[in-house]
């Protein structure tokens, strides 16, 4: 299949990757000249711009960072609207519901089909083809694009109304947020309490406190201090953002979730906003005066 994409930086490389190595023909478009040559090395087909892109190929796929960025590409000046030749736009980002309505809205005035497909799983999971693919729109254009999405991860229709992968991955990175949040409170408790910070993730890992963070976020980016897990703390801070504007809107109430938010608002604003979201410990570990890192051999 003749595909359009549009961002392959970090995220978009791997799944751009992967569709090559399938066999599908890329026609790519990033504002990095550097990421573009990347990609175009492993045999896409470089564009000028997302309305070159959509003049091209009738499916077009984004992996972008703010929702602005997408409505941009979508429906501004040389957007994908503006392209003579597509039917769809699928939207990898994470954007909230009520702008991918918006998106929805405005491409169905040019006769083109958004389908909202957010991922997640990181980096590592776009590299490996796992990421979660949370998909939402019209069944009928969504189906034939699954062999496509299979190439990247695992594929979930979530439903036809737009805007319903929004929800589900708002509510996936909450979950995902708070564990990290949640675990680094801990383990910086039994750290400062004397404790080994190893000894303390094997046990949680055969325990009931068993989650995420403590699975692969400790172990592969806090105990050895690299801090590279593969998102950053202010594309966390934006996606907890965007979950509680929602619940807003709908009336949910988020005690627990704001306090995450305040976490993450903290972390972006001392440790920065492109540095990892596994990061956010340092924030405590400060103000405890500890560091929770592993010993070069923990038997010893």
């Amino acid at each position: 299949m003749d595909i359009g994409f549009i961002g392959v930086g970090r995220m978009g490389f791997h799944m751009a990757r992967r569709l090559i190595e399938a066999g599908h023909r890329l026609i790519v478009y990033d504002t990095q000249r550097e990421a573009t040559d990347r990609i175009v090395a492993r045999g896409a087909t470089a564009a000028t711009s997302p309305r070159a892109v959509a003049d091209q190929v009738e499916t077009v796929m984004a992996s972008l960072p703010t929702p602005d960025i997408v409505l941009a590409v979508a429906t501004g000046d040389n957007g994908v609207a503006g392209g003579g030749k597509v039917r769809r736009f699928v939207d990898l980002s994470t954007t909230g519901s009520r702008m991918a309505v918006r998106i929805y809205e405005a491409l169905k005035a040019h006769d083109i089909v958004q389908i909202d497909s957010p991922v997640s799983g990181g980096v590592s999971g776009a590299e490996k083809g796992t990421l979660a693919v949370m998909i939402s729109g019209p069944r009928a254009e969504c189906e034939p694009l699954m062999p496509v999405f299979g190439v990247i991860g695992k594929p979930f229709f979530i439903g036809e109304r737009p805007g319903a992968g929004q929800t589900m991955k708002l509510a996936n990175n909450l979950l995902s947020a708070t564990a990290m949040a949640a675990t680094s409170e801990a383990m910086v408790m039994g750290v400062k309490a004397g404790l080994d910070p190893s000894v303390m993730i094997d046990v949680i890992n055969a325990g009931s406190g068993r989650n995420t963070a403590s699975e692969s976020k400790f172990p592969k980016a806090v105990l050895p201090g690299t801090f590279d897990f593969g998102f950053a703390t202010g594309l966390m801070y934006k996606d907890l953002r965007l979950c509680l504007e929602e619940a807003e809107a709908l009336g949910v109430p988020m005690w627990i979730a704001n306090a995450v938010k305040q976490m993450y608002q903290l972390a972006n604003s001392q440790i920065g906003p492109d540095k990892d979201f596994t990061s956010v410990i340092q924030c405590i570990e400060e103000w405890a005066g500890v560091a929770v890192r592993a010993t070069k051999d923990k038997n010893t």
